[in-house]
């Protein structure tokens, strides 16, 4: 059962920290560039394993064959539809919380990661904007690859990527939160050293 971001993120949250911000990526079906190559690959694929499949089946062609083939029809099915189903799954379930001390990403599709950022600890956080006010905020180098392959959806392999915020909307007032907490932080932290 999904819930609202708030909740989600409250029941992750310290006594001692206050809830700034939540939210939520951009939700349902999307495409990305890597859908301009992936589409015609995913048809030529899925066909010709369904095609390879009914030639086995309707010929006298040892079983092997029709089991050999089935693998490849499943994956043949998961790029075509399948993984658009996982990536919206994926986002429906994925929340963002800024707090007074970190940032939190909680996501997954079959469990629950939750992921947490020192806010004095990310040194390297970057905005990408879109002309509707969307964008991403990562923290740390992003790999050149994500724009690409981003949403192929194989189950559990977010742990690997660099962190971020995908925002449907307002991520340039999320960037200037993180920035103003950051720099607040260092006045706190700086000030308790002298």
């Amino acid at each position: 059962m999904l819930q609202d971001a708030g909740s989600a993120i409250r029941e992750n949250l310290r006594r001692d920290e206050r809830l700034l911000w939540s939210g939520q990526p951009p939700q349902g079906p999307r495409l990305c560039a890597a859908d301009a190559f992936l589409i015609p690959f995913s048809i030529l694929w899925g066909g010709f394993a369904v095609f390879w499949e009914v030639l086995v089946i309707a010929s006298p062609a040892p079983w092997f064959f029709a089991i050999w083939g089935i693998p490849f029809v499943l994956v043949g099915l998961y790029l075509i539809v399948g993984r658009f189903w996982i990536d919206a799954v994926q986002r429906a379930r994925t929340y963002y919380a800024l707090t007074d001390a970190r940032v939190l990403i909680l996501s997954g599709v079959f469990g629950r990661s939750v992921r947490s950022l020192g806010l004095r600890t990310l040194s390297d956080v970057v905005l990408t904007t879109r002309k509707n006010g969307g964008g991403m905020i990562s923290f740390g180098p992003m790999n050149p690859m994500h724009a690409w392959w981003g949403n192929i959806g194989w189950a559990g392999m977010g742990r690997y990527a660099t962190p971020f915020l995908e925002l449907a909307s307002n991520a340039e007032d999320v960037y200037d939160m993180i920035l103003a907490l950051q720099k607040s932080g260092d006045v706190a932290s700086a000030s308790e050293k002298c």
